[in-house]
């Protein structure tokens, strides 16, 4: 029997997101990814000045708060040929590191682990037996059969009230759900752990950025001045509290985050064999050691993997007009040459067309414009950007921490290194990454304090401040791997001025619809061949979206239910 099994909107993500899956015998045949809200940055930004793109951009979203500031200010950076003080270069790494580690670890357990773990069975735990297994795969301290007791209590407080409050609305005792009662007590209790460990999490933003979330930042460096003998800038005392985060940080990724990730993982082996997608993997590169300008320098390597071949790794030049497309044939924009047409981002276009039904309506019409997200294609290819083309890059390219920390999670679950690409790779990689990512931190922690013991107090060069100095007419980049993947804003300034800005980001790469060629995007492909077990309760759907940590708000901007127009930001 041939249905569509429509799932609008998919919760637990950032923004909004409506997944269509074409059904046959169970087995899902073709799937549509349909973002239904409008986007409309690039046309708020145009006509105001590129040094202030940061602070408007940064509001495309409230979680991924820091990483469109930091692309905003490189792309200006570029254009106009800013040299960013090594100083600031390293704070801003170190923002990055901790966005990463935050990031991660909220979309395991506040995301993504309620599509593996029941909450409502963990009542049937029995705490002693929970603390026997949680002692057995980690030295965290809170792990008594007295705190996994308390935790249950809890639980059953949530239960009984019929108020589960942030546990409600779950697929709770679905079929597909495999953990025994303990380890799901595990997981609930580290979920509750989460919440309180991120607000130490936040901190570091604060310290170097004024705020979480959306830091301040600089073109040019970053705003936070050093001077040791001052209260008001970055001294001794807040680098020591710097340092306390991230060892903060690292052992809760050590001790909860990589002990769960596989425990969790050894029930859904399965999952390693479903979900890949399309097997195309791209990323930007970033965290540079000399700068922007020397990718060699680069902690995490630029390229892309076609059909999972890691042998060979394709370079990508963001500049490169036939390198990097978007197009818009199943989107609701107009192109003025047409919408089979693909454009480069320094030439992209913001007409918005809206074509569809208005909500609510049965289902899409997919053979016509069907999302509000464009198609950007590398070489004509869609492609997968986030923590798995990530980890697979690194590894391709001989990073040894990474090829020893897949060694062993692939010898634990026994898995073949094909179980990479698959729903359960995805989600294993995103752990991974962020233990790599956080014993980084250290290193660049320590090369700051050099640098300040040193003489080194520079974070900002004001050599090109003054407007007068610009170039008539310049164009930039700013690129960067954010926690979802590869991200890059693309500016065009004229007399001053912004005179064109597009912002392609990682959800767009990943959630964009068919594009001219009729080629399925990420998600869309990677839902192809699963099986649902009860197609009123899709939690197989939800577990291989949720895989990518979906962003739709940075995909997609305002607009009310009707589609009118709900803001208009004048320029002055």
């Amino acid at each position: 029997m041939n249905k569509r099994v429509i799932v609008d909107p998919i919760t637990r993500i950032e923004g909004h997101l409506r997944v269509e899956a074409q059904v046959e015998n169970n087995i899902i045949t073709s799937a549509y990814s349909s973002g239904t809200m409008v986007r409309g940055i690039e046309i708020i930004l145009k006509g105001r000045d590129p040094r202030d793109a940061w602070a408007f951009a940064q509001r495309i979203c409230g979680v991924c708060t820091l990483v469109h500031g930091i692309a905003s200010v490189r792309s200006v950076e570029n254009a106009l040929n800013y040299t960013v003080p090594a100083n600031a270069q390293i704070i801003r790494n170190l923002m990055i590191g901790a966005q990463y580690i935050h990031d991660h670890v909220m979309h395991f357990y506040h995301l993504h682990a309620l599509d593996w773990v029941d909450v409502v069975s963990a009542l049937k735990a029995d705490p002693k037996a929970t603390s026997d297994i949680a002692q057995s795969i980690s030295s965290y301290p809170k792990s008594s059969p007295g705190y996994f007791s308390d935790t249950q209590k809890k639980l059953k407080n949530f239960v009984e009230s019929g108020q589960l409050g942030i546990f409600n609305n779950g697929y709770w005792g679905h079929s597909a759900y495999k953990l025994p009662p303990e380890v799901n007590l595990i997981a609930v209790a580290h979920y509750l752990e989460a919440l309180a460990w991120q607000r130490d999490v936040a901190k570091l933003h604060t310290i170097f950025g004024g705020k979480n979330p959306h830091p301040n930042f600089l073109v040019g460096g970053v705003p936070c001045p050093i001077d040791l003998n001052s209260d008001s800038a970055i001294n001794m005392k807040k680098l020591a509290q710097v340092h306390n985060i991230i060892q903060k940080m690292i052992a809760f990724v050590d001790q909860v985050y990589i002990p769960d990730t596989l425990a969790i993982a050894g029930y859904y082996k399965d999952w390693a064999f479903k979900g890949e997608g399309i097997g195309n993997f791209m990323t930007y590169g970033d965290l540079p050691e000399k700068g922007m300008d020397d990718p060699s320098s680069f902690f995490l390597p630029s390229g892309v993997i076609l059909n999972r071949d890691l042998s060979k790794i394709h370079e990508v030049d963001l500049n490169d007009e036939s390198q990097i497309q978007e197009y818009v044939p199943h989107s609701w924009y107009n192109y003025k040459g047409g919408k089979e047409t693909g454009l480069h981002p320094y030439d992209g276009e913001t007409e918005l067309n809206y074509t569809g039904p208005k909500p609510p309506y049965d289902q899409l019409d997919v053979d016509a414009s069907y999302s509000w997200l464009k198609s950007p294609r590398w070489k004509g290819h869609a492609v997968e950007v986030g923590p798995l083309a990530r980890v697979l890059m690194l590894y391709a390219k001989g990073h040894e921490q990474t090829k020893d920390l897949v060694g062993m999670t692939l010898s634990k679950l026994d898995l073949p290194i094909e179980g990479l690409f698959s729903t359960l790779g995805r989600t294993a990689a995103r752990t991974l990454e962020t233990k790599i990512i956080g014993d980084a931190m250290n290193t660049w922690y320590n090369q700051l304090v050099s640098n300040i013991k040193g003489g080194d107090s520079k974070t900002f060069n004001d050599t090109l401040w003054e407007p007068s100095s610009w170039p008539k007419e310049a164009r930039g980049v700013g690129y960067m791997e954010a926690p979802r993947g590869a991200l890059a804003h693309w500016i065009v300034i004229k007399d001053q001025k912004i005179d064109n800005y597009q912002a392609v980001v990682p959800s767009t790469w990943n959630a964009g619809p068919r594009d001219h060629k009729g080629q399925a995007g990420p998600y869309e492909a990677a839902l192809v061949g699963n099986e649902l077990e009860d197609e009123k309760q899709p939690i197989e759907i939800l577990r291989t979206i949720h895989s990518f940590d979906p962003c739709i708000a940075c995909a997609v901007h305002l607009t009310d239910k009707d589609g009118e127009e709900m803001l208009k930001v004048k320029v002055r």
